[in-house]
């Protein structure tokens, strides 16, 4: 073997190539003075301590917890600017859709986004993927949706394609030009709405860009009619489907990401019974985002109810410059069992295994087992509860990315 981690007081991964879902969300493995394998940057061995093994390079971990790399489903990772100054409008209790409307929100980051170059977009992102490999994030999805015309959208996905090269973070590319109708088209909806499908998604495909299409199911945003009809136009174009939905209103996202068999629809906080039930009969992952509640002051997403349900239900970040500019999963982490009333267990799948099936990755990771990509976190903690239990702390001690340490 290439590495061999030893000495690792509490090894903790959900197991399997698809999602947990129901009761099997909180099947957790867990073994005592564990050993971890690794060859060729794939899992060779993880099981109980075996001191017949050998490997050319050892890692010692301290008696310390280790799980896998943690899996970030939900991210707006490429984008110009900051939106410091929409703190005081929030603090007043200005609602976002009146941000929004005033040409604040995500057409403030457009504006921004259109006026900086590529080069400086990456240079952003890099240095943005740096800080989530630093507090344990391996992989993670990566939204355009900044750009809102054909020529900027493409800029952001080539430059979410370029820090997909350098092989840190693992980056699932997602088009989401239907993030926002863009002030030039606010009096001709239709005309954007044609511009998004018949144009710009022809085009990210023929580049192969991004292999996710996602739109905003919302009040003031696009309605369920145009979502879905933004939706079946991204299936026939060859994109896997995704949707923002229910997130400020109970517009029938969740019931819409059903019928349309998306992989999975997000936020959902204001999603309704039918729509819960009709996500886990279509087997739809359910990708939440407690740190945008928490920012937003705004109520929390039916956790436990889509758990009981049997919905596949993953945990993001939502990282953007707005609604949640936080790159810190562990953060999310820490929300999910607070305000979800998710068990450590639970919330460990949904940042790894769940997360990874919500972007198509979990045959490749989210959980530590043979065959499986050598994404692993070493934490700073003794056993699984310490890191839910502890939280504004990074407690991260190192960070191992295809078999080598990064951090």
């Amino acid at each position: 073997m290439d590495l061999l981690l030893k000495n690792i007081a509490m090894l903790a991964t959900p197991l399997g190539k698809s999602a947990r879902r129901g009761r099997e969300q909180g099947d957790v493995k867990i073994i005592k003075d564990a050993m971890i394998g690794v060859k060729n940057g794939k899992i060779a061995y993880a099981g109980e301590a075996d001191e017949s093994l050998r490997a050319t390079q050892a890692i010692d971990c301290a008696g310390k917890l280790v799980t896998p790399g943690l899996v970030d489903a939900h991210t707006h990772l490429v984008f110009g600017g900051w939106r410091q100054h929409e703190l005081g409008l929030k603090l007043k209790g200005v609602p976002y859709l009146d941000i929004l409307k005033q040409g604040g929100g995500i057409l403030s980051t457009v504006r921004s986004t259109r006026a900086e170059s590529e080069g400086a977009l990456f240079e952003k992102g890099r240095e943005i993927l740096n800080d989530m490999l630093r507090h344990g994030t391996t992989t993670c999805e990566a939204k355009s949706g900044y750009g809102l015309d054909l020529e900027s959208e493409m800029k952001q996905l080539r430059v979410i394609k370029r820090l997909n090269g350098l092989n840190t973070v693992n980056i699932a590319a997602t088009f989401l030009g239907a993030h926002a109708v863009p002030e030039e088209y606010k009096h001709d909806r239709k005309k954007y709405i044609r511009l998004v499908t018949e144009e710009m998604m022809p085009a990210v495909k023929a580049e192969g860009l991004a292999e996710f299409s996602d739109v905003f199911c919302e009040t003031a945003v696009f309605d369920v009619e145009e979502s879905e009809h933004i939706i079946k136009a991204a299936q026939k174009n060859g994109f896997q489907t995704k949707i923002h939905g229910d997130e400020i209103d109970p517009v029938g996202g969740a019931e819409l990401a059903a019928r349309t068999k998306c992989i999975s629809a997000e936020h959902l906080i204001q999603a309704s019974d039918r729509g819960i039930a009709d996500m886990a009969e279509a087997g739809v992952a359910a990708v939440l985002l407690p740190a945008t509640s928490f920012y937003l002051d705004k109520n929390y997403a039916r956790a436990r109810k889509m758990i009981e349900e049997g919905v596949t239900v993953a945990v993001a970040t939502d990282f953007n410059p707005g609604s949640s500019p936080n790159l810190n999963l562990q953060i999310a982490m820490n929300l999910a069992c607070i305000k979800y009333r998710m068990t450590p267990e639970e919330a460990l799948t949904a940042v790894t295994l769940n997360a990874a099936a919500a972007i198509g990755r979990s045959d490749t990771a989210g959980s530590l087992e043979t065959g499986k990509n050598a994404d692993i976190v070493i934490w700073d903690a003794p056993d699984l509860n310490y890191i839910f239990y502890r939280y504004g702390s990074n407690l991260v001690r190192n960070v191992i990315k295809d078999g080598r340490v990064v951090v």
